[in-house]
């Protein structure tokens, strides 16, 4: 394990859609969280990468997210199964995982980069399911398969690496 690092990270970000988010548990904050996460990928650069399951069913990315990045529409649970995904994150960056739903397409996901030797980290306050339960369960199993359990002010604080970056101020702003 070692830091994360804003020039070998990637920004992944599942299906935070517009009919799924009332149904999921704390879902405004996980939102919130993963708009800090956009906001400090764009002032460092880190690409970010988007995916949307079954668009024409559950509705676009919430509108706070939207801009991040073009989604990727994908009918399989596992983003891995979209070949544009694939092609999205070619490459051997840290994959920072936020989405939902954390015990199906966010937790398929991470499972199958690991398989394929990838570094997975996943946000725990901006990944969610519809229940407490179901998010406990998919991170407890993705820790013990190798993806390491992070927040979104650790992934910040990581990337910044010190108070002496440029963009230390406004990055900081977005977590107070």
């Amino acid at each position: 394990m070692h830091l994360m690092n804003a020039k070998r990270s990637r920004l992944v970000i599942i299906d935070f859609q517009a009919r799924l988010m009332p149904a999921i548990h704390d879902g405004p904050r996980l939102v919130a969280n993963a708009g800090k996460l956009v906001a400090a990928a764009r002032l460092l650069d880190v690409p970010i990468v988007m995916t949307e399951q079954n668009p024409a069913g559950l509705g676009t990315t919430v509108p706070e997210l939207a801009e991040a990045a073009p989604a990727i529409a994908k009918m399989s649970f596992d983003s891995c199964g979209a070949p544009d995904f694939i092609d999205a994150i070619a490459g051997d960056e840290d994959l920072i995982l936020c989405g939902c739903e954390a015990h199906v397409c966010v937790g398929q996901t991470a499972l199958s980069l690991l398989e394929n030797k990838r570094r997975v980290l996943v946000v725990q306050d901006a990944v969610g399911s519809r229940t407490p339960e179901n998010k406990e369960a998919a991170l407890r199993r993705l820790e013990r398969s190798g993806a390491e359990i992070v927040t979104t002010e650790m992934v910040v604080f990581e990337w910044l690496r010190t108070a002496e970056h440029p963009q230390f101020r406004p990055a900081a702003r977005l977590i107070k």
